[in-house]
């Protein structure tokens, strides 16, 4: 498991003086592009290869409110993944400075092809990067089913 400490700043607080929803999305996004620089998918990388990640989903649960203060610290496990690389899935679960568990994050997502705008399977080069991860018990190989398992479609204005 993966984790990365942050300081809570000023404007990571809402008007209830606690953490606000914005700063659990970009606190899980920071540890996921740290943990992948740190696997070498750094930003060198993903331009020479024109793919970037695209998030399908992030769902979040909160359990207890965290304050102003104190560090907090955000885990990172890689819970799925399709054999081509193309989908994946991670799990971040919030802890406070007594290691605390306050929130959990639920992400899917996939890479997309910058140029074409369409998603695409992992790279080899990559793939190889993303076979060293330490993987749960719990890792499931996705399909394109595990990205429709909500079932929300576009409903356009008429």
């Amino acid at each position: 498991m993966y984790l990365k400490e942050f300081e809570i700043r000023w404007n990571d607080i809402d008007a209830n003086r606690h953490l606000a929803n914005k700063a659990y999305i970009e606190y899980a996004a920071h540890t996921r592009m740290t943990f992948l620089s740190q696997l070498g998918f750094d930003q060198r990388l993903l331009g020479k290869l024109n793919i970037g990640p695209v998030v399908f989903y992030e769902h979040i649960y909160y359990f207890k409110e965290v304050f102003y203060g104190r560090p907090v610290r955000v885990s990172l496990e890689l819970v799925g993944m399709s054999e081509d690389g193309k989908f994946f899935e991670f799990l971040h679960n919030f802890y406070d400075y007594k290691g605390r568990n306050f929130a959990r994050c639920e992400m899917m997502g996939a890479w997309l092809d910058l140029k074409t705008r369409k998603l695409i399977p992992l790279p080899e080069e990559m793939r190889e990067f993303m076979d060293k991860v330490e993987r749960p018990d719990s890792f499931k190989i996705l399909t394109k089913e595990d990205t429709r398992k909500f079932a929300k479609i576009p409903t356009d204005l008429s």
